[in-house]
């Protein structure tokens, strides 16, 4: 289970879905591919639902295609057969948990209490659903029930949007979200793949939050980078900042004190999760130089270099 929590973790989002015809599935798996999410829980709610995971399973594999809204061991051999990769139940049933763990598939039940949280301990569990998120008692409840059950993630799905997501990415205990405002029953019926495309792209982006951080300038020697930097800061009343290997005008300028990557210098794209951005931009072709990663002291990854030019300078992103 621990390469699918990954995967799924650097996801960040999983499209929660109701199929009512099966013709949709492919193209909506294309969408969602195309939008940067390549993951769906498609959920039993509909007849269509095996149908629907057969067929984006066969079409699109590299896509994680699990079931949701699980409730029975029929279902759970309906959804194996159809191709899920993974089950996730709206409550938490032993029978479920056991059956999906004799078969070999990673199962998310819902829970919503602490009396959850330890039956899912008891079951050899660390990752859960939480649900219904907001009306359970959203991240403060989430937040309440990781201080006892600190080794528990969770993936909040129900009243997950565009506003609160971040809310609850920022929360190291959260796994992933589970949301439904980028693919809507309506314009799963109306064929609008298009703009479940478009919608599928805007929230990848408001979830990686990418901005310019500053511009890195190479200089000679550490004389020329606090001239270059001082002579910036004296035009625009910058503060300077003098460390280890670079001279900072500001924030927004860096002087490096002897050449590194980039002919001219770099560019530094911040991003709310570096994690899950690497991961993003891989799947769009971003190749990564890894031997310049950075860690902080828990071995966390703060920066790292793409490799290649763009204009003379390197790129590299930074967690903000």
């Amino acid at each position: 289970m621990n390469k699918f929590v990954e995967e799924l973790s650097k996801i960040g989002i999983v499209p929660v879905i109701a199929i009512d015809d099966a013709n949709d599935a492919v193209p909506l798996a294309k969408a969602l591919m195309s939008g940067g999410l390549p993951c769906a829980e498609i959920t039993f709610r509909t007849a269509a639902a095996e149908e629907s995971i057969r067929r984006m399973s066969e079409e699109c594999p590299d896509m994680l295609v699990g079931a949701g809204t699980v409730l029975t061991t029929e279902q759970v051999d309906k959804a194996i057969a159809a191709g899920s990769k993974f089950i996730v139940s709206p409550g938490l049933n032993p029978e479920i948990v056991k059956y999906c763990q004799s078969k070999g598939v990673p199962v998310l039940p819902g829970c919503s209490n602490p009396s959850d949280i330890e039956m899912a301990l008891s079951l050899g569990l660390t990752e859960v659903k939480f649900f219904p998120a907001e009306a359970a008692g959203g991240l403060n409840m989430i937040k309440a029930m990781s201080a006892p059950y600190g080794n528990v993630k969770f993936m909040p799905t129900g009243g997950i949007n565009e506003k609160n997501l971040t809310d609850y990415l920022d929360f190291d205990k959260i796994l992933a979200c589970g949301g439904t405002y980028m693919v809507t029953k309506s314009m799963i019926a109306n064929k609008e793949f298009d703009k479940i495309e478009q919608l599928t792209k805007e929230a990848v982006k408001a979830m990686l939050e990418f901005e310019i951080r500053h511009v890195g300038i190479n200089a000679e020697n550490e004389e020329e980078a606090i001239g270059i930097a001082t002579l910036i800061a004296n035009m625009f009343g910058f503060p300077v900042k003098n460390g280890n290997s670079s001279v900072f005008a500001g924030t927004a300028v860096e002087v490096m004190k002897t050449k590194y990557l980039g002919t001219h210098g770099h560019i530094a794209i911040g991003t709310r999760y570096l994690e899950r951005a690497i991961y993003h931009l891989e799947r769009q072709g971003v190749v990564f130089d890894y031997d310049t990663v950075k860690t902080d002291a828990k071995g966390k990854k703060t920066a790292i270099y793409m490799k290649g030019e763009f204009g003379g300078f390197a790129l590299h992103l930074v967690q903000k």
